[in-house]
């Protein structure tokens, strides 16, 4: 049986939105248990030419919820408003992004194979497949934040590892 669009995207999808609420979770309790303000992990950048923490957050969000908003409407933009500047906030932006990944189906999606797909961007556009949209753009984007997320809480200091990225890997039952 042939892996559906669905299968190939929702879950990782839901799994890195799970890494992100824990990383979220971790930092608040480190900065709990170190007498450190919030905005020590809001505003942290691996390099100071990168975005904040907090936009690393955000675009996992982004890169599934937001992708498959710009996939109904046939073109994908990046959301430039300002991240989310809470612990909180940030938690919310994610279950928004959870409850969209888990409303869809395997049915509306398959319908959206084949279909054109735009990605918008300043002077840039690129035109996909809706499938390879979502698997060669959306799904390496929501990756590359939820590790670079990771990648400044390791370098504050806070002790994560693998396992803490890699989230509820799907065992076999």
């Amino acid at each position: 049986m042939p892996l559906s669009l669905h299968a190939a995207y929702v879950p990782s999808a839901l799994q890195m939105l799970g890494t992100a609420n824990h990383l979220i979770d971790t930092a608040e309790k480190w900065c709990a248990e170190h007498d450190c303000g919030h905005d020590e992990f809001i505003g942290a950048r691996v390099f100071e030419d990168m975005l904040p923490w907090s936009y690393q957050v955000k675009c996992v969000a982004e890169h599934t919820q937001g992708s498959i908003e710009g996939v109904r409407k046939g073109v994908y933009s990046p959301d430039l408003d300002p991240p989310p500047s809470t612990f909180e906030d940030l938690r919310a932006k994610l279950a928004g992004a959870v409850e969209a990944m888990n409303a869809l189906t395997e049915d509306e999606m398959e319908g959206w194979v084949g279909r054109p797909m735009r990605f918008e961007f300043k002077d840039t556009g690129m035109d996909f497949t809706t499938e390879d949209f979502l698997l060669s753009f959306s799904q390496p984007n929501f990756y590359f934040h939820c590790a670079t997320a990771y990648n400044i809480l390791r370098m504050k200091g806070v002790p994560v590892g693998k396992m803490d990225f890699m989230g509820r890997v799907r065992i076999k039952a």
